[in-house]
């Protein structure tokens, strides 16, 4: 085989809520504090964006401050991360990274692993996984000098979900520089190439990201929380054209479908990489 001097880039990107943790960040300990159920809670939020006519994210962030201030509860950034240290992870998740970093390394593939959610960024950093990501994209607030969140710094929704595939895709991962993520860049300067990506969601949020990774050959998988009745059956309309490539339990551990799945696609990128560079030497 064609020896290559330098690794293969690959990237996972994942969304968080019920895609690594069941269930959505906010009922982990918040929404218990204001005496409301998470029903009530998403009902409440989604209705305030109806009547409003407001993007659906926002109005739950509105929702969440004014309840905290409400109950007189501390809102800055470290009581979100306090929240995050009771989510629970799907089985398999906490030794996902390491384990599946360790496979990538012996096939000569330098991965690296994504958050692109509609969830809070703030929570997401708080949980014992956060350290795997190379980069956080999920909705936040901006905080005023006594380090209260008075102001939404970063909205991550459905649609707009699909430039944080292309900001990765680039390489232009500081989202407030807009310059360099819709500056022309040839495919082969791309630090990142679309056919290396595999993006694993578990909704309907996340049609527009699938489609856009497909699109571009990438990889994508649904993910179905297996406890919950009916979810495979919702969770297979994600399968077809330019949306998922496989649906699987969202459970991470050794042996399971993802595992085995996203081992295959590693081999796959690696022996592309490999015939490509072979062709290009033999015609040379």
């Amino acid at each position: 085989m064609v020896q290559l001097k330098n690794k293969i880039p690959m990237a996972i990107c994942y969304d968080f809520d019920g895609t690594l943790a069941p269930g959505n960040m906010q009922e982990y300990g918040f929404i218990e504090l204001l005496g409301m159920t998470p029903r009530s809670f998403w009902e409440a939020s989604n209705r305030m964006g109806q009547e409003q006519k407001a993007d659906g994210i926002l109005a739950y962030m509105k929702k969440m401050k004014e309840e905290s201030e409400k109950h007189s509860l501390p809102f800055t950034k470290e009581e979100f991360k306090k929240y995050a240290e009771q989510v629970v992870l799907f089985a398999g998740v906490s030794d996902w990274f390491l384990r599946i970093n360790a496979y990538a390394e012996t096939k000569g593939v330098a991965l690296e692993h994504y958050i692109i959610s509609s969830g809070l960024k703030e929570m997401v950093e708080g949980t014992r996984i956060a350290p795997y990501f190379k980069e956080i994209f999920a909705s936040s607030f901006m905080y005023d000098e006594k380090g209260i969140a008075c102001w939404p710094g970063l909205v991550v929704n459905y649609t707009n979900k699909t430039q944080f595939l292309y900001r990765i895709n680039k390489g232009c991962l500081d989202v407030s520089d807009n310059e360099s993520v819709n500056r022309h860049m040839n495919d082969a300067d791309k630090p990142m190439p679309f056919e290396h990506i595999i993006y694993i969601g578990d909704g309907d949020t996340d049609i527009p990201s699938m489609k856009t990774v497909k699109r571009e050959g990438g990889h994508t998988i649904a993910v179905y929380q297996e406890d919950i009745p009916n979810r495979r059956e919702k969770v297979k309309g994600l399968l077809g054209i330019d949306r998922a490539d496989v649906i699987a339990p969202a459970d991470y551990r050794t042996g399971k479908p993802i595992d085995i799945f996203v081992k295959g696609i590693i081999d796959k990128i690696v022996a592309d990489v490999h015939l490509k560079k072979m062709q290009e030497t033999l015609n040379q």
